[in-house]
């Protein structure tokens, strides 16, 4: 089993800690039952985090989160959203094809491609990335 992402967001009363995890041949709903059951159990241990919250566990789904190097390398080739921390090359969003993912001057890069443009975006600068489902 593999954790792909973690999220923890404070909402109006109480938590919400989502959970997606991925494993080879697929997410069950049991894996998930099983997963939120052991890592609910941590959570109430430890009192993290503080005051009641919501557990929600779940698979990667149709526009998987791209969190770890290792995604950006499994997904080349798939069409992707990419949201910037800051407007870089005068945008702050990007969609397009993950052409590669290389080294460039010791900096993870993000090769992606729309409408015959290649962007050449430093990992180190990339708020989220997301699989972007195609019909």
């Amino acid at each position: 089993m593999e954790l792909v992402d973690a999220e923890c967001l404070k909402m109006k009363s109480r938590w919400l800690v989502r959970l997606y995890i991925d494993k080879e041949g697929g997410v069950t709903i049991d894996d998930c039952a099983d997963i939120s059951h052991q890592i609910g159990d941590v959570l109430d241990v430890y009192d993290i985090p503080p005051g009641p919250y919501n557990l929600e566990v779940s698979s990667p789904g149709l526009n998987r989160p791209l969190v770890k190097d290792k995604h950006f390398l499994a997904y080349r080739g798939a069409r992707v959203k990419i949201r910037m921390y800051n407007v870089f090359e005068g945008k702050r969003n990007f969609r397009g094809t993950l052409v590669d993912f290389i080294d460039i001057d010791h900096a993870k890069t993000l090769v992606v491609e729309d409408e015959g443009i290649r962007y050449y975006i430093p990992r180190e600068l990339v708020a989220k990335a997301n699989l972007e489902y195609e019909l």
